[in-house]
């Protein structure tokens, strides 16, 4: 079953500290934390997910070279909720920028709300703060992309 899955646009790889800080919110907030790969990933993966978005980088002011994908597997109300304030807390710790995927006809949504950077690729991503998330999930008619 998949569900709701936001992403977290960096423009640089996260420092040690930062990892550790990041490491110690994830152990904080689970029942059970395992690091199977550490800072590693898939570039040639990075690469095509990232490889037509030039109106996405023009609204970040830069050209992500690490992401952070906050998923849920599930796909209640809660789980939507509990994903972007897990978002949100994520960036408290390791800075970046919330890319979200719209339903249609969300832009109207999320146009006004506090933090939004920009809309893209047609009215369907939207580039925000932790504090768009927020205000975001706390919105009647919040809903993220499954």
């Amino acid at each position: 079953m998949s569900g709701p899955t936001l992403v977290i646009e960096l423009a640089e790889p996260l420092s040690p500290a930062v990892l550790g800080e990041f490491r110690a919110l994830m152990v904080g907030l689970s029942s059970s934390f395992d690091e199977k790969r550490p800072g590693v990933g898939d570039e040639g993966l990075f690469e095509a997910e990232h490889a037509d978005e030039p109106e996405v980088e023009a609204v970040l002011g830069f050209r992500p070279t690490h992401a952070v994908n906050v998923s849920a597997c599930c796909n209640g109300g809660i789980d939507h909720v509990a994903t972007a304030l897990l978002t949100a807390a994520v960036m408290d710790v390791i800075g970046g920028v919330a890319k979200a995927e719209l339903l249609d006809g969300q832009v109207p949504v999320v146009a006004g709300l506090p933090g939004v950077l920009g809309i893209a690729d047609d009215d369907w991503t939207v580039l925000g703060t932790a504090e768009f998330l927020r205000a975001w999930a706390g919105h009647p008619a919040f809903r993220l992309l499954k």
